[in-house]
């Protein structure tokens, strides 16, 4: 067999990556993706690599010489790669080449595990193409499948907007053809259709129209399950850099603290509700999607009526926000308060400590002592100043400690002088009523009450979440900070879907609790684990034995070896003890988290904990 590289391509959507590098020869781990490439044939025996060339020609070719010498390379040169696309380059390369042996072609900008090729030479069959199973993320040239054969290649053109791709392979760009097909048929086809028809589309296009026509049978092998990545743009670079450097994964998804769509990656450290939306509200939101897009979301005053036909509150008494953290930051012009008088639970949502760094805090031991919260925040008059902004986190976050109702506003209604913030995030799962129902019994101006609806209602990428306060000029100044539009319409017409699905939502919220016992058993049946508790939020805090490293270590080899994530608690709850907090999913995946886990402990174990 021999091989065509092709690397002729400007790689536009790359930049600015790729203003003075060529795209394959940006690093991804500890080499780039045309030596992994180069070696990932030769892995296969293709030592003989026709590479076309286009755009850094010497920087290309002098890379493969020095980093390759093993390697026989003939370079052919498309000094038309600017304003031609990659028919012209497979055309040249056919011409050129000796075809009395197996052709191997693969683009440049391919990431993927050696044993990827190892299908090329299993599969029996004459040509093959390899593809994988479509998902979200992948974009370009996609194919149907019927009876382990390609039935219909659709290019990018041909796929409408109401082309459905679940039901489609995605092509890895990665081929082998038998050379007397190569001789015959393709390379005669493509060179009169690049010459004399259109320079300037994919090679797909003549590949498709021969699959089309029923004139040349290709087998799929289809590597599902396998590593692999096509890198056009730095989005797609990133999501590579997450399969192929593992070391680097934690770091990747901290940073990014979201966008986790593009990473294979199951994920316990946010935190959702795995029953909710229903499939018919998703089915809603996708045939709506078109015109969500295409129009603007209503003004500020629509969304609070919105919402409290939801709530069933007075819509005066509601504030809708672009997820509850919308409101953190305008906290302190919101209140008046500054940092050095305000009261909070350590350790709890980040959030605050951001705002308010200089807080007083309470301690949360997954208990609070009350009277240390009277005691803080009545101060002593002296060294201790008292409290103008005390904070409430029910359920708090992350030691799931549930506090009484009632107890939250008789302090708010004996301290009338200061101001009451009550975080209600995770209030669905646990069996205290929120504390909006008890004002709207017993009315309090001091206390505002805020709440992300993510969490709950499974929709932490659409950012809803509340202001509610009985105090109409607090809310009043709120709006006054806010912009006309803080929703996005997708936003918008899933708080419409909720007033249908009110029976649907409890549902899932009851689903939820139970699994999350289910996953507390099956954390407490893992050795290396000394304590589970379960709180009334949607996790759960797992105590691993030995000091707060063992629970980094665990966390960092979770998801270098299994792609799971996890949050971290060393230095938040006990400070002498190694905690993961761990989001409720689903049992099946209750129980991969629980086999890596174990895996990961035992490791640990026989290291001695390094």
């Amino acid at each position: 067999m021999r091989a065509i590289i092709l690397a002729a391509g400007f790689g536009r959507r790359m930049q600015p990556l790729t203003d003075h590098v060529h795209k394959a020869l940006l690093p991804v781990g500890p080499t780039t993706i045309l030596s992994r490439i180069v070696e990932g044939l030769t892995s296969i025996g293709v030592t003989e690599q026709f590479v076309v060339t286009g755009y850094r020609e010497e920087e290309v070719r002098l890379y493969c010489l020095e980093k390759h010498p093993e390697v026989r390379f003939t370079f052919i040169h498309n000094d038309r790669f600017d304003t031609t696309n990659n028919i012209v380059s497979l055309a040249m390369a056919l011409e050129k080449m000796p075809l009395d042996e197996d052709v191997v072609l693969v683009e440049s900008d391919l990431l993927f595990d050696r044993s990827v090729l190892e299908a090329l030479i299993t599969t029996a069959a004459e040509n093959i193409a390899l593809v994988d199973k479509w998902r979200p993320g992948m974009d370009g040239t996609v194919v149907s499948v019927e009876g382990g054969l390609i039935s219909q290649v659709f290019p990018p053109h041909l796929q409408s907007d109401q082309f459905r791709l679940d039901d489609k392979y995605k092509t890895l760009n990665i081929y082998r053809f038998h050379h007397a097909f190569c001789r015959d048929i393709f390379q005669p086809l493509l060179s009169c259709y690049a010459n004399i028809i259109d320079d300037n589309c994919y090679y797909e296009l003549v590949l498709g129209m021969l699959v089309n026509m029923q004139r040349q049978r290709i087998r799929a092998a289809i590597v599902q399950g396998s590593k692999w990545a096509e890198v056009d743009d730095p989005n797609d670079l990133a999501s590579a850099r997450f399969t192929f450097e593992p070391e680097a994964r934690k770091g990747l998804l901290d940073r990014a603290a979201g966008g986790y769509w593009n990473f294979d990656v199951l994920d316990f450290h946010f935190i959702r509700n795995m029953h909710f939306p229903t499939d018919g509200m998703l089915a809603a939101l996708r045939q709506a999607l078109p015109a969500l897009v295409r129009n603007y979301g209503s003004r500020q005053e629509i969304l609070d009526e919105k919402l409290a036909w939801f709530l069933k509150v007075p819509a005066a008494r509601v504030t809708m926000l672009s997820g509850a953290s919308q409101i953190f930051p305008m906290l302190p012009a919101l209140l008046g308060v500054d940092a050095t008088e305000v009261l909070c639970p350590t350790p709890s949502f980040g959030e605050f400590a951001r705002v308010y760094p200089e807080r007083k805090t309470y301690a949360d031991n997954r208990r609070i002592a009350w009277s240390e919260i009277d005691a803080k925040a009545a101060g002593d008059g002296t060294r201790a100043m008292a409290a103008r902004l005390v904070v409430f986190v029910n359920p708090n976050n992350p030691t799931g400690t549930t506090l009484s109702t009632e107890a939250i506003h008789a302090f708010a209604k004996r301290n009338a002088h200061q101001q009451i913030l009550v975080d209600e995030s995770f209030i669905d799962y646990c069996d205290e009523r929120s504390v909006m129902s008890r004002l709207e019994d017993e009315a309090l101006e001091n206390v505002l009450v805020i709440r992300s609806l993510g969490k709950s209602h499974g929709v932490p990428g659409l950012r809803l979440g509340f202001a509610y306060s009985t105090n109409g000029a607090l809310l009043a100044r709120l709006h006054k900070l806010l912009p006309i539009w803080s929703l996005a319409s997708p936003a918008e017409h899933l708080l419409e879907l909720l007033l249908k699905s009110r029976p649907e939502l409890a549902n899932s919220l009851e689903r939820t609790k139970r699994d999350r016992e289910d996953l507390a058993l099956v954390l407490g049946q893992v050795p290396g684990v000394a304590e589970v508790t379960t709180g009334g939020a949607n996790f759960v805090l797992a105590r691993l034995g030995g000091g707060p490293a063992t629970a980094t270590r665990a966390a960092d080899r979770l998801i270098a070896q299994h792609n799971i994530y996890v949050k971290d608690l060393s230095g938040r709850m006990t400070p002498d003890a190694a905690w993961l907090r761990l989001a409720v999913r689903l049992p099946h995946e209750h129980r991969r988290l629980a086999s890596a886990l174990g895996e990961v402990l035992n490791q640990l174990a026989e290291k001695g904990g390094e």
